[in-house]
């Protein structure tokens, strides 16, 4: 049983234990709902105060969930990505020709049905592209692209379960392949024609590089600028929810010479089940002498770029326990306010017949109710956040990483869970106040 199932089950406990014995045990509910109405602008603001913390709270953890989502729907369990060793990311890796060429005949490899292995060799590289004035936000001036040099990209689609939404692969072939004669119009100067390089974007690349054009997103048969030459929108990958949503894949060759990385740098294989890819990535590693080299499962690879994941997670706890204090010391004032302005009422209720214990419980079910009312607030203002785009980087080690953009994700768990910290602040919060009201002497508080 995880750490947060029993949490979320203690707290439930209580909360429930509180309430049962508000109902059953004679508790004054009544009078603690309608001193929260009566007193509502204290009420409203503490709820707000909740509202904002946990408001918050969710947008942070939408990020890390979105990333956590991203890394989980990439990679598939029978492929096998291979690196060389030592590398700690893609585009560090150095892999010779005649390495990946001897490694795809593994009998482990998956085959089409022409008996060809079910490979995807590839040049990962990342390009730094300026952004046009128009389409800055804030004091970003520049973006990461991450290009891919692909030899057959309709095998490598087929290694990566990469279909396109829209449009065709680039060519291949060594005579003009990969290359298409495109009409250019430029500001101030006339229309021309110009050689641009093929390429296949995933959408949301597409997405990101279409304002700098005026454009929402780029489409089929658009051409943009990257590394001072034109390219050319051949298709668009149905790659939402995965790493490639952020890449550009290109002709081998072309990425190769144009950025000046001419080994490759991974190799995918595919295998015929999760248990084979495990064997054939084990037999890879240990009996392949020709080269020092590394396979992971591939989802085995994505899950080691988590370790960006859980940093972030580290951060926003560390911001959140910083939060949660501030708002326990708010209900808490709030709480010993309400009851040095209402000791007389508290006094009465003695006389009349209540016990200590009923009015702690009476005090501290408010300070759930505040709590509670806020948090539930609150996560509805930053479910708003759901589906919005954001651009993070995840790595696996030092220097190394990927350039991604992901979905902020607000599920059912995140809404748990901010409730849950919204009446957890309030339980301890609203304690010692309800401990303070439990103690009022009944007849010296009437004097």
């Amino acid at each position: 049983m995880s750490l947060f199932s029993i949490l979320a089950t203690s707290l439930v406990s209580i909360v429930g234990f509180t309430i049962l014995l508000a109902l059953v045990g004679k508790v004054p509910i009544n009078y603690s709902i309608r001193n929260l109405i009566v007193r509502w602008p204290i009420s409203l603001m503490t709820a707000l105060a909740f509202t904002m913390v946990i408001g918050v709270l969710i947008v942070m953890l939408a990020f890390v969930n979105g990333m956590y989502k991203l890394t989980e729907s990439s990679g598939h369990p029978e492929n096998i990505i291979v690196l060389s060793d030592g590398a700690t990311d893609e585009i560090f890796s150095n892999l010779g020709y005649s390495d990946v060429s001897e490694i795809e005949f593994n009998p482990g490899v998956s085959r089409d049905e022409l008996g060809k292995p079910l490979t995807s060799w590839e040049t990962y590289v990342i390009v730094n592209q300026p952004i046009p004035l128009h389409a800055r936000k804030g004091d970003r001036r520049r973006r990461f692209i991450q290009v891919r040099g692909i030899l057959d990209p309709a095998r490598s689609g087929k290694v990566h379960h990469m279909v396109l939404k829209s449009g065709d692969w680039f060519s291949t072939g060594d005579t003009g392949g990969g290359v298409r004669e495109v009409t250019v119009s430029e500001p101030g100067k006339e229309p021309r024609k110009v050689n641009a390089t093929e390429a296949v974007l995933g959408q949301g690349i597409a997405k990101e590089i279409g304002p700098d054009y005026m454009k929402p997103s780029l489409e089929v048969g658009d051409v943009f600028n990257m590394g001072d030459k034109y390219w050319v929108v051949a298709g668009i990958m149905d790659s939402g929810g995965s790493t490639f949503d952020s890449e550009i894949w290109a002709k081998w060759k072309t990425v190769a010479e144009r950025f000046g990385k001419v080994t490759y740098t991974t190799l995918v294989i595919k295998t015929d089940s999760k248990e084979a890819a495990y064997s054939t990535a084990t037999d890879i590693v240990k009996n392949f002498k020709k080269a020092a080299l590394q396979a992971f499962v591939e989802t085995d690879y994505y899950d080691k770029l988590n370790n960006t994941n859980k940093q972030f997670l580290v951060a926003i706890l560390f911001v959140a326990a910083v939060v949660a204090i501030g708002g326990v010391f708010g209900i808490m004032n709030t709480m010993f306010a309400a009851i040095s302005q209402r000791s007389k009422d508290i006094g009465v209720l003695r006389i009349v017949g209540f016990a200590p214990w009923q009015i702690l419980v009476s005090f501290f079910l408010e300070a759930i109710l505040l709590s509670f009312f806020g948090g539930v607030l609150g996560c509805i203002v930053g479910s708003f956040a759901d589906g919005f785009s954001a651009s993070s980087i995840m790595s696996s080690g030092a220097g190394g990483g990927k350039n991604i953009l992901l979905r902020l994700t607000v599920d059912m768990k995140l809404i748990f869970s901010g409730i849950l910290f919204a009446v957890a602040m309030g339980m301890v919060g609203g304690f010692l106040p309800a401990v303070s009201a439990m103690r009022i002497k009944p007849l010296e508080s009437l004097r």
